[in-house]
Formats: C-alpha cells, sequence, structure tokens
C-alpha cells in the first residue's frame, strides 16, 4: 500500500507540474504560445480557457473533494495529451516527447487512484 502511495504522488506530481507549467506559459508566454497553436492549426481563443481548465483540473486532482470533478480532470489530462501528441507528431517538430510523458504520468496517476483512494481495501 505504501508503494502504491509513492507511486501515485510521484505520477501525480508530474502530472500536475506538467499541467501547471503548460498553463503558466499559456498566460506569461501568449504569443509564443500562440504561434505555437497556429502552427497545428487549433484556434488561439482556446488558448486562455484552456489554461484555466488545466489549473482546475490540477485542483479537481489534487484536492480529491469531488470525484466526478477528479474523473472529468483525468479525462482531460488524458485527451489533451493525445490531442498534443499529435498535433506535434503531425506538423513532425519533435516536440511530442513532453506528450507521452503526461500521458504516461497521467495513467498511472489515475490507475494509482484507484487503488489507493477509491478501493484500498482489495490492495492490502
Amino acid at each position: 500500500m505504501k508503494s502504491d502511495k509513492i507511486i501515485y504522488w510521484i505520477s501525480t506530481g508530474i502530472m500536475c507540474l506538467i499541467f501547471l507549467f503548460s498553463a503558466t506559459m499559456y498566460f506569461m508566454k501568449y504569443e509564443m504560445v500562440k504561434g505555437l497553436f497556429e502552427g497545428f492549426g487549433y484556434p488561439t481563443y482556446i488558448i486562455y480557457p484552456l489554461a484555466v481548465a488545466k489549473i482546475l483540473g490540477v485542483i479537481a486532482v489534487l484536492s480529491k473533494k469531488v470525484k466526478v470533478l477528479t474523473e472529468w480532470a483525468y479525462a482531460g489530462f488524458f485527451f489533451d495529451g493525445i490531442l498534443a501528441f499529435f498535433a506535434h507528431y503531425f506538423i513532425d517538430d519533435g516536440g511530442y516527447g513532453g506528450a507521452i510523458i503526461v500521458i504516461i504520468a497521467t495513467l498511472v496517476s489515475r490507475i494509482f487512484y484507484q487503488r489507493v483512494y477509491l478501493n484500498p481495501t482489495q490492495n492490502g
């Protein structure tokens, strides 16, 4: 059980740090992010709402107060990672490594969230 918690917190920490970093970039380096979004063919009007959604998702995952919000946050993070991967892959800029890391961290965090917080009696 202790190792499950360690794995959960490491993967969750990595996931949350990546999403907080990207949200910060969306606010602080808007012009750079706007150029990236234009290169991907994404509309630039989603930059600020996406940054807010990432911050709210991190809060939902870390607080674990409302199970349905936590689940939606994990789903949003997973889909964001998938979309980021394919955006970088299709324009062939080599920037999809971060997306792979966030996809793996999100999946591991979600799996161990289930094991540690939703079904703790099944593991020990």
